[in-house]
């Protein structure tokens, strides 16, 4: 059966909130001015260094928290499929690299190649949610493709259109996330989809093969507990026991065995 809503999606569901809540505050205290940047004044004038930490904390307008948490939404899937902490690892292993590299690259590469022109990064976790919207692109399968044709008749014998698969739509929505305000939002997010993919090909620097510390190791160990127990019930229900000495090392006597012990006794 199909999972629906936020099942096995927690870490998704908490970003989510995360990211629509943030923005509701901001925008109740009035402080969207403080999270997007500006390199001219904010960063090459006032020295608001701190920018750097900051502008991926909230969106500041409703239609890219709209489009941020449905994609976000659409990737839970990617949860389900790598599990809790395996998700949450990548969020945080990439955080620092999609928080940094995108104010950075248009400090120093791209607001000087168009003459000053471009200087404007938007606030919001677009970077980030590119990075994951990679691993979607990735590792979830399509179910179906399709083609969109001329409906005119064609004289060659082979189709021609435009072939799309079921995941074409699901990024409609981050598409337009990328563009909503151009050309700032769209680094944040070529650079998200990069950082993204060096994770997956294990070429991001000290964050592939980084884990967050397993906090159900207790609850493993009494489940291992209680799945031995399981087992061994199981096996006495079913006449399926264990002779010899300690340590369960003896052979297994089954219901058959048993039979003929009884017949040997009678004669």
């Amino acid at each position: 059966m199909l999972a629906s809503g936020f099942t096995n999606a927690t870490v998704s569901r908490n970003l989510i909130i995360f990211i629509v809540v943030s923005s509701i505050l901001a925008s109740i205290t009035d402080t969207k001015y403080y999270f997007w940047i500006a390199v001219k004044p904010h960063l090459r004038d006032y020295r608001q260094l701190w920018r750097l930490l900051t502008w991926q904390l909230c969106y500041t307008n409703s239609t890219e928290v709209l489009f941020a948490a449905m994609t976000l939404y659409q990737c839970r899937v990617v949860e389900r499929a790598w599990g809790g902490r395996k998700f949450a690892s990548f969020l945080i292993s990439t955080l620092p690299y999609t928080t940094l590299l995108p104010p950075l690259l248009l400090a120093l590469l791209i607001r000087p190649l168009s003459l000053n022109t471009i200087n404007l990064l938007p606030a919001g976790p677009t970077a980030l949610i590119f990075a994951l919207l990679a691993q979607y692109h990735a590792a979830i399968p399509y179910t179906y493709k399709y083609q969109l044709s001329s409906p005119t008749p064609t004289s060659t014998p082979t189709n021609q259109g435009l072939e799309l698969t079921s995941k074409s739509t699901t990024y409609l929505l981050p598409a337009q996330l990328a563009l909503a305000q151009f050309p700032g939002s769209a680094i944040a997010a070529a650079v998200g989809w990069c950082v993204g993919y060096a994770w997956r090909r294990e070429v991001l620097p000290g964050a592939s093969g980084w884990r967050i510390p397993d906090w159900r190791g207790g609850r493993k160990e009494r489940y291992e507990g209680l799945r031995r127990r399981m087992e061994g019930e199981a096996g006495r229900a079913t006449g399926v026991e264990r002779e010899g000495g300690g340590g369960g090392a003896g052979r297994r006597r089954t219901i058959g065995g048993q039979i003929l012990d009884q017949f040997r006794g009678a004669f």
